[in-house]
């Protein structure tokens, strides 16, 4: 398993959705995956058909010192990690009223500090070794948002800021930074037991009601293809000039452009206001 040939990867969420779909991508091009989940049992078949390739193993991203003792477990078994994924996530759809502090604070924890504990944790193992590459699992919603969405969104714009930091600090040393920013993928992650709803008030049925019906509605319908999804990834992370953003799915590539579209237009609306905000020029002497 040391044969350096093979990159090592480290997935998040690999049970299911994107972090399934890479591990089998991962796996079919010779590498070795380690899975990690809540519930790794759900990887038994894949072991089972290569255990030579894959491991899994539990961990609760939300558990800073499992983190910890993990990857330097991995280090010093396997000799390093090539490439992270952060991956696990799930739904939360609710107005901002809606949305409880509990609520928040637990998607936070999920989508945003795990992934951060989980990035800091490998960082000096890169360093060292001057190459890795770190994949976030964000979302077209971590570009834009809409009625619903206030919360999952807001870790989704978290992970960017962070991800966009983290490649500025970290390109001197080899080190790739790849956020991945899907639409609509038959992920299960509008299934049962991935999609958390805020209790709904009246007042916002006609908005964030309609973005509940549709997520209750859309769990098996949607265009987008996982294992196509983790092929892009792969693609983008062998390119000579990884790109920061990844974008998947004409959905999503059409809400970004959209969104920037409209950006645009109103920095232009309100550019005068913007730049007319300077202290006024002393007269010369």
């Amino acid at each position: 398993m040391n044969n350096t040939t093979q990159r090592v990867w480290l997935i998040t969420g690999a049970t299911s959705g994107f972090g399934r779909a890479l591990t089998e991508a991962a796996i079919a091009a010779g590498d070795i995956v380690i899975g990690a989940a809540r519930s790794p049992e759900r990887l038994d078949d894949l072991v089972a058909a290569h255990q030579d390739q894959l491991e899994a193993v539990e961990l609760d991203v939300t558990d800073a010192p499992a983190i910890s003792r993990l990857v330097e477990d991995l280090v010093r078994r396997y000799g390093r990690i090539d490439v992270l994924v952060n991956n696990a996530g799930r739904t939360q759809v609710g107005a901002v009223e809606e949305t409880t502090d509990a609520e928040l604070r637990d998607l936070f924890e999920l989508h945003f500090f795990g992934p951060a504990a989980l990035t800091r944790a490998v960082l000096p193992h890169f360093r060292e070794r001057r190459s890795g590459a770190i994949v976030m699992l964000s979302s077209m919603g971590g570009q834009l948002s809409f009625a619903g969405f206030s919360a999952y969104s807001s870790t989704k714009f978290a992970v960017e800021g962070f991800a966009e930091a983290l490649a500025d600090e970290v390109s001197p040393y080899g080190i790739k930074v790849l956020v991945v920013e899907p639409g609509a993928f038959r992920t299960g992650l509008f299934g049962k037991g991935a999609a958390v709803f805020s209790e709904p008030l009246a007042a916002y049925d006609a908005s964030v009601g309609e973005t509940r019906r549709m997520v209750q509605a859309g769990d098996g319908t949607q265009a987008g293809d996982p294992a196509k999804a983790a092929a892009a990834i792969l693609t983008a992370l062998a390119a000579e000039s990884t790109p920061l953003r990844l974008p998947l799915g004409g959905d999503a590539v059409d809400a970004i452009r959209g969104h920037l579209d409209r950006v645009g237009a109103e920095l232009d609306q309100w550019e005068a206001v913007a730049r007319d905000t300077a202290f006024a020029a002393e007269p010369a002497s």
